[in-house]
C-alpha cells in the first residue's frame, strides 16, 4: 500500500509539472504570437489636464491603417513581467483584439502602480476618462472610435463617463458593473457601499486586499518611458499583504476599526466609513447617478448571484427608458447569467453555483461581444441588431437560456403572496405560511429576538470580495432556518410549475422595543426532497423606511411598514416545488450587523437586544409581490 501511494503520488506530481509546462508554454505562446502581429509600446505615460500622467500599454495591428480603440482602464496590475513571464491576462485579450482588427490599450487609474497621482476608490475624476479618449482619438494610428471593456472595477468607471458623451466614446461593455452605480430609482447603493441603508461589509475586505499604503515607493516624477519598461521588468509595485481570516477579521467593533485592527491600510476606509447613505461626497465622484445623462449604446452582462444585480438592472431599465436620445436608448442590450461575480465564462455543461447545479450555462460571449464592437466601432453591417435579442436571461431550474424585448420579460405579471402563521413561524420548524390568500383581521404576529452579538451568518448569497468570510452561490439553507431568530414562510407544494423572472417586491410591517434595528429577507425555492436553495436577499435599515436622506427613529410598540429593495432572479419552480422567504434581522458578514442603539453604528462596540416582530393581518397585510409567468409542466 505504500509502495503504491508513493506512485500515485509520483505520477501526480508529473501530471502536475506537465500542465504547468503546457500552460506556461501556452502564455509564451500567446506572448510570441501577440508579437508577431502586434506594436508593442508599453509605459506609455499618457498626460491629464491636470498634468498626472497614467500608466499605459498599447497593443496595435501591425498596419498603417487607422484602427478602432478597445479601452480598459483598471485598479489592477497588467504589468506583463509580473513573475518574469508575460503571462497576464492583459496578454491573452491583447492578442484577440488585435488579431480582429483592434488596438488594445489598458491603462491604470490614477494613483495606482506606475500611474501618478492618488488613488481614491469611487472617487476618480471623470476628466480622466474624457482625456483618456481625446488622447487616444488624437494619435496617428487610430480611427477615432473607442469601445470601453472590463468587469467589477474594470467596469465601474464606465457609466459615469459615458454620462460626458464623448464624441469618440462610441460604445462600451460594461460586466459587473455595480460599483459604478450610485443612486438609481429605490437603490441608493453607492458604489456597492450600502443596500436598504445598511453598508455591505465587501469593500472593507476588498481594501485591505487592494490598497496601497500612502507610504509606497514611487518612481520620480519625469520617469522616461524607457526607465519605467527597464524597471517594470523586476519591480511591478505590487504589495503582498499578509494573509489574515477576513471572516474573523469582519467581527471586529467597531466597524470603523476594522482595518486598524488588522494593520491595514484605511486611509480610503477612514473617509468612506463615515458617509451615510446619500452624503454629497458620494455625488462628486467617479459614480454614476440617474440625473446624469448617457449617451453610449451599451451591451451590458449582470450574473444571477452577483453583489448588485437588482441595480444593475434597475440601470439597464433607466438607460432604456429615460434617456430621450432614440440613438442611445435604443442601442441597450443585456446579459443576465447564472453565475458569480465576473464568472460569465466559467459556466459549463454542468454549472455549479454555490452547491446547485443549473445546468449547461454556456454562451458564445466573445463572438457576440466582438461583434458589438465590429458594429460601432468599424462600422460593419453584421447584423447583430438583427440577430441578438434585447435581453438574454438564463432561467435556473429549467435551465435554459432565453430571450425578451424589455425586462422583466412582457410576460411576466405580478401576484402576492401573503404571509400568515398561528404566532409561531420561528425557523424551518415553525407554522409560517405564503400563500394567496389575505389574511384575517386578527392574525398572531411572529416575533423573534435579534442579538447583534450572535447575528444569522450569511450562507451563500449574492457576494463577491469577501475573502473567506462568505462563499457566493446558492446553498442549500436547511440548517440555517433551524434558528428561532429567522422566521420563515412556505406555499404549499406548487400542483404545476411557475417561472418568476423579474423584481421581486417585498412590503413588511414592522414593529421592536428598540429605536433602530434591520430586516433581512431571503427567497428560496424549495425542493421536494427538502433542499432549500438561496435565490437572492436583501436588507432594509428601518431608520431609513421613508428616504436616504432622513432618519426616522421607531418607537416601543408601534408598526411600521416598510418596503424592501427589490429583490431579482429568474428561477423556474417545479411542480412540486415550493416557494419560501426567510426574514430576520442580520445577514452577517454580507451586512454591517446594526448595533440596534440608533447611534452611528460604524463606531460603536456595543449593541443591544432587540425584540422585533413581523405583522400580518388583514390591517398590515405583509407580501411579497413575484413576477410569474406562467409554465405548467
Amino acid at each position: 500500500m505504500t509502495k503504491y501511494l508513493i506512485l500515485k503520488t509520483w505520477v501526480l506530481s508529473i501530471l502536475l509539472l506537465s500542465l504547468s509546462v503546457l500552460q506556461a508554454q501556452s502564455s509564451k505562446d500567446i506572448w510570441t504570437q501577440l508579437e508577431s502581429i502586434a506594436v508593442i509600446d508599453q509605459k506609455v505615460m499618457m498626460p491629464m489636464r491636470d498634468g498626472v500622467r497614467l500608466a499605459t500599454d498599447i497593443y496595435r495591428p501591425k498596419t498603417d491603417e487607422p484602427v478602432p480603440i478597445i479601452f480598459s482602464r483598471t485598479p489592477y496590475n497588467f504589468n506583463t513581467w509580473k513573475e518574469g513571464k508575460k503571462t497576464t491576462r492583459t496578454a491573452i485579450r491583447a492578442y484577440e483584439a488585435v488579431k480582429r482588427g483592434y488596438a488594445y490599450v489598458v491603462q491604470n487609474e490614477r494613483g495606482r502602480y506606475y500611474s501618478e497621482g492618488e488613488w481614491d476608490i469611487l472617487g476618480t475624476p471623470l476628466t480622466d476618462g474624457y482625456d483618456a479618449f481625446t488622447w487616444m482619438k488624437n494619435q496617428s494610428w487610430s480611427n477615432g472610435k473607442i469601445g470601453t471593456y472590463g468587469c467589477s472595477s474594470t467596469a465601474e468607471w464606465q457609466m459615469a463617463v459615458a454620462a460626458l458623451d464623448h464624441p469618440s466614446h462610441a460604445a462600451m461593455v460594461p460586466m459587473g458593473f455595480g460599483a459604478g452605480v450610485g443612486r438609481v430609482g429605490d437603490f441608493y447603493e453607492q458604489g456597492n457601499w450600502y443596500r436598504g441603508g445598511a453598508q455591505q461589509m465587501l469593500f472593507t475586505a476588498w481594501l485591505y486586499g487592494v490598497e496601497h499604503d500612502k507610504f509606497k515607493p514611487r518612481i520620480p516624477a519625469g520617469a522616461s518611458q524607457e526607465d519605467l519598461i527597464r524597471i517594470s521588468r523586476f519591480y511591478d509595485l505590487a504589495p503582498e499583504n499578509p494573509s489574515i481570516d477576513m471572516s474573523e477579521a469582519l467581527s471586529h467593533l467597531p466597524v470603523s476599526d476594522i482595518l486598524k485592527n488588522v494593520n491595514g491600510k484605511k486611509e480610503v476606509y477612514d473617509k468612506m466609513i463615515f458617509r451615510k447613505p446619500n452624503d454629497p461626497a458620494w455625488y462628486t465622484g467617479g459614480l454614476y447617478h440617474d440625473d446624469m445623462g448617457f449617451g453610449v449604446p451599451s451591451f451590458w452582462f449582470c450574473s444571477w448571484y452577483d453583489v448588485s444585480i437588482s441595480p444593475n438592472l434597475a440601470l439597464f431599465n433607466h438607460v432604456r427608458n429615460n434617456i430621450k436620445d432614440p440613438a442611445v436608448s435604443n442601442n441597450q442590450y443585456l446579459v443576465i447569467a447564472p453565475t458569480l461575480h465576473c464568472a460569465y465564462t466559467r459556466a459549463t455543461e454542468n454549472t455549479i453555483v454555490g452547491e446547485r447545479n443549473v445546468g449547461d450555462a454556456r454562451l458564445n460571449y466573445d463572438e457576440q461581444i466582438y461583434s458589438w464592437f465590429d458594429l460601432w466601432l468599424k462600422g460593419e453591417k453584421n447584423g447583430f441588431k438583427e440577430n441578438t435579442p434585447r435581453v438574454q436571461y438564463y432561467t435556473m431550474g429549467s435551465n435554459q437560456w432565453q430571450q425578451a424585448e424589455q425586462w422583466p420579460p412582457k410576460s411576466a405579471k405580478m401576484k402576492t403572496f401573503y404571509l400568515s402563521s398561528k404566532g409561531g413561524a420561528n425557523s424551518l420548524y415553525g407554522d409560517g405560511k405564503l400563500g394567496k390568500a389575505k389574511p384575517g383581521k386578527k392574525t398572531p404576529h411572529d416575533s423573534f429576538t435579534y442579538d447583534p452579538m450572535n447575528p444569522v451568518k450569511s450562507y451563500g448569497g449574492n457576494v463577491c470580495c469577501t475573502g473567506n468570510a462568505v462563499k457566493g452561490g446558492s446553498f442549500d439553507q436547511q440548517h440555517i432556518e433551524t434558528r428561532n431568530d429567522i422566521l420563515v414562510y412556505t406555499s404549499a407544494p406548487l400542483n404545476k410549475g411557475i417561472e418568476v423572472s423579474g423584481f421581486i417586491e417585498t412590503t413588511l410591517y414592522v414593529a421592536s422595543d428598540v429605536k433602530d434595528t434591520d430586516f433581512t429577507i431571503k427567497l428560496i425555492d424549495v425542493y421536494p426532497d427538502g433542499r432549500a436553495y438561496n435565490l437572492d436577499e436583501t436588507i432594509q435599515r428601518v431608520r431609513y423606511r421613508n428616504g436616504y436622506d432622513k432618519e426616522e427613529f421607531m418607537k416601543k410598540g408601534r408598526v411600521y411598514k416598510i418596503e424592501m429593495t427589490p429583490m431579482s432572479t429568474s428561477n423556474y419552480f417545479e411542480k412540486g416545488h415550493q416557494i419560501r422567504i426567510e426574514i430576520s434581522s442580520s445577514n452577517f458578514p454580507r451586512f454591517t450587523r446594526n448595533l440596534n442603539t440608533g447611534g452611528n453604528n460604524f463606531d460603536e462596540s456595543e449593541g443591544v437586544v432587540a425584540n422585533n416582530q413581523i405583522h400580518h393581518s388583514l390591517k398590515y397585510p405583509s407580501q411579497i409581490r413575484l413576477p410569474i409567468i406562467n409554465n405548467a409542466k
